[in-house]
């Protein structure tokens, strides 16, 4: 073999033969023009690089295109780039943060001066960005040296590129240049800008630069691009239906939610019918948890920061947490709960235990406390109090596998009860390259990652593995789940920990009549109760299935004649558990029927002089129209059966 010859492996295991120095896009051509006016970037040993960078030795390679998110990622990317060269061209003297992919689409956080973008700037933009794309300016990779990446930044004046080169080492800078703009970039980007076909840009908002609300406040523009105008169409439609659903929105028309800058930002309050939503979720996982043995318990709100230090929470999450507290008492100072960990592992430590008392499974419905910063609050997702279905097991080594078994069926009986069909199973795992910001000795995080990845494969999940994602005392399992406009979120997370039992120097008595430590399983199927809720919400529209609903059946009286008639009905089901109202207004029944569609109650009893005199009910259900003229019994069992059942009807 000739030593200018490079074997490249394919995903389906097949290799071939190229000459040293063949790009991605050399490697698609080989297979077919087609696929060549396809490729957007290529995996490298899993490593995304540019199609057009040269790859010098032996291989494993995977040609990405719009159909993979890393090349959507990749399209993004590049997007984001030529967004910032259409700013260059009409605003001179801009300077430029950060501008990556995200999951639907770019940012770029900006330094206008103290412009305020206005809607004909926005329009401006696009229309630039099209104009710059026609043109097919291929994007140029150039490594620099240190020294001379100082300069450039230096002569355009751009404080923020020279902020992020002091974070990086010589020999591993590079330049991207496409057309007439140049940036501080890792990449990798797609072959040029003619791929990018259509473009919208959705939103602004403020941004401090680099999250720190001590520096200044950049504009960061969102939008989104697509290798076709029809994509970009069909995203605009699907657009239109996130906002309807959006929870913000739907919290307040439903009244399930509120805040009040006099409480504080991201302190939400709930309101009765709210309040009902987060009961029966409650109450659902209450009766399941007690079912799997589960003990409950309740712990304050406030700790002694020392337990904090202890756990290593401190250390980890002190900036993120509210200020310590101080009391009258020299010395001693106390902080807003932010995790429940610690407080559970206290109760473990209350009594001896032995290796027959093991698992133990100690759970709670606990509010916890975390100061986000303001510009990241959003809605019920990202809020500084919320409460978690958290729950701690003890358990020995040898349960370990089982135990977290069990708890994989209890966050799929969650997703499945909910409706959640759709997910992946992520498991989170270390670094592969820095430990150094986890705890705990090698061979626990060993043991503990392969005992996640045994019971994934016994379950036969979908599963990816991300590294780096784990949590800082030990791996998880994150159930990555999308709702019913695709859109992923991260619901149940389990995770196994050696190591808080280690620093809290936990034991139990094994029948070996030794001291042992005992494992720690942390585990919510929920996350947040605010959090599951907002997703619920977006996820169902707020048509919540009859169990959750907080009004589940309103009785529309036709006539006043029937107005006792309705009342009756009103008193028979609220006997029979019904959460049933009545409305009384003197208005057409057609408008009343209208009104409790728009408040998305999930059936209306239709009563006129017919349905008295017979002791029926006229049935409608919300969105699907008439039911029937059926028995008042019949209607309560047909409801009471739906409750119970817990049937979720998207």
């Amino acid at each position: 073999m000739s030593a200018n010859t490079i074997q490249i492996t394919f995903p389906d295991g097949s290799v071939r033969s190229y000459p040293a120095g063949v790009t991605g896009l050399d490697i698609a051509r080989s297979i077919s023009e087609g696929l060549a006016r396809e490729v957007l970037a290529v995996k490298v040993n899993d490593e995304v690089w540019d199609a057009t960078r040269p790859i010098e030795q032996d291989a494993q390679i995977r040609l990405l295109t719009w159909r993979d998110p890393e090349g959507k990622a990749t399209f993004w990317h590049s997007s984001a780039h030529l967004m910032a060269e259409a700013l260059e061209t009409l605003f001179p003297g801009v300077k430029f943060g950060v501008g990556p992919a995200i999951e639907q689409g770019f940012y770029y956080d900006v330094d206008l001066g103290g412009r305020q973008l206005t809607e004909a700037d926005i329009r401006a933009l696009e229309q630039k960005m099209t104009e710059l794309a026609q043109r097919k300016a291929s994007y140029v990779r150039k490594p620099v040296a240190k020294a001379e990446a100082i300069a450039y930044f230096k002569e355009k004046g751009d404080p923020y590129k020279l902020e992020l080169l002091e974070d990086l080492p010589d020999g591993q800078i590079t330049f991207y240049t496409q057309g007439n703009f140049t940036d501080l970039c890792r990449g990798p980007h797609i072959p040029h800008t003619g791929f990018i076909k259509a473009v919208k840009l959705t939103n602004i908002a403020g941004a401090y630069w680099r999250g720190d609300e001590h520096n200044p406040m950049l504009t960061r523009i969102y939008g989104i691009s697509f290798p076709s105008q029809k994509e970009l169409d069909a995203y605009l439609q699907w657009l239109e239906e996130a906002k309807k659903r959006d929870h913000r929105k739907l919290g307040k028309e439903l009244e399930l939610f509120t805040f009040s800058e006099q409480v504080g930002m991201g302190l939400p309050l709930w309101l009765p019918k709210g309040t009902i939503i987060r009961e029966q979720l409650q109450a659902f996982l209450h009766e399941v948890q007690v079912a799997q043995g589960y003990q409950f318990v309740v712990t304050p709100h406030i700790a002694n920061k020392k337990l904090y230090v202890i756990s290593g929470h401190y250390e980890k999450y002190g900036e993120s947490s509210f200020q310590p507290m101080k009391t009258p008492q020299p010395g001693e100072e106390f902080m807003l709960k932010p995790m429940n960990c610690p407080h559970h592992i206290e109760i473990y430590r209350s009594a001896p235990r032995s290796y027959r008392d093991l698992p133990i499974r100690i759970a709670e419905f606990g509010t916890v406390y975390r100061y986000e910063q303001s510009g990241e609050l959003h809605g019920l997702t990202r809020v500084r109090g919320f409460t978690q279905d958290d729950a701690h097991l003890f358990c020995r080594p040898d349960q370990v596998k089982e135990e977290f078994e069990k708890v994989i069926d209890l966050v799929l009986l969650v997703l499945n009860t909910l409706h959640f069909k759709d997910f992946v199973a992520q498991i989170s795992l270390r670094d592969q390259h820095d430990h150094s910001k986890y705890i705990g000795c090698e061979e626990s995080w060993q043991q503990a990652e392969q005992a996640i990845v045994d019971a994934v494969q016994e379950k036969q999940l979908p599963a990816v593995v991300e590294y780096g994602e784990a949590a800082f005392y030990g791996p998880k399992l994150d159930f990555m789940v999308r709702d019913a406009l695709g859109r992923k979120w991260q619901l149940g997370t389990i995770q196994v920990d050696y190591n808080l039992p280690e620093r809290f120097q936990l034991e139990y008595v094994g029948a070996d009549n030794q001291k042992h430590r005992p494992v720690m399983i942390h585990r919510a199927p929920f996350g947040s109760l605010e959090r599951f809720v907002a997703l619920l919400i977006e996820h169902c529209a707020g048509n919540f299935p009859l169990w959750l609903a907080p009004v589940q059946a309103i009785v529309l009286p036709i006539t006043d004649k029937v107005l006792d008639y309705a009342r009756e009905l009103v008193a028979e089901g609220k006997k029979a558990g019904l959460r049933i109202t009545l409305d009384e207004r003197n208005e057409k029944i057609g408008k009343k029927i209208r009104d409790a569609e728009t408040q998305k109650i999930p059936y209306m009893w239709i009563v006129g002089e017919k349905e008295m005199q017979q002791h029926h009910i006229a049935l409608r259900k919300h969105m699907k129209g008439d039911i029937g003229n059926l028995p008042v019994a019949d209607v309560i069992n047909k409801l009471n059966t739906e409750i119970a059942e817990k049937y979720f009807e998207l």
